[in-house]
């Protein structure tokens, strides 16, 4: 199957964006059924205020960072993933501790 370029229009910004062949042929292989809808910068804005899975961004993925409260000191920290409800989240210096005890 051969696919070309296609010029779609986001439903947020209302920019045109481009749809490339290889996103369509990465499409049609993952057997998606319907086109993108927004372009790749407001794809990354819906994806950081959803808090949804990271998106690849220049071919990394995006960082994503959640406030929250260690469950052993209390202190106020960030972690790079969003906490499960009813697991333990650990500041750098608790988790650091933690694992080498681990390790003993």
């Amino acid at each position: 199957m051969e696919f070309q370029d296609k010029v779609l229009k986001c439903i947020d910004c209302g920019a045109d964006f481009v749809f490339t062949a290889g996103e369509q042929l990465f499409f049609h292989d993952k057997q998606f059924k319907n086109e993108p809808k927004r372009c790749k910068v407001c794809k990354a804005k819906r994806v950081s205020v959803l808090g949804a899975a990271p998106v690849r961004a220049g071919g990394g993925f995006a960082k994503v960072e959640t406030r929250t409260v260690c469950s052993q000191c209390g202190k106020e920290t960030t972690v790079p993933f969003k906490p499960t409800q009813g697991r333990p989240v650990f500041c750098r210096e608790c988790f650091q501790q933690r694992r080498q005890a681990a390790s003993a």
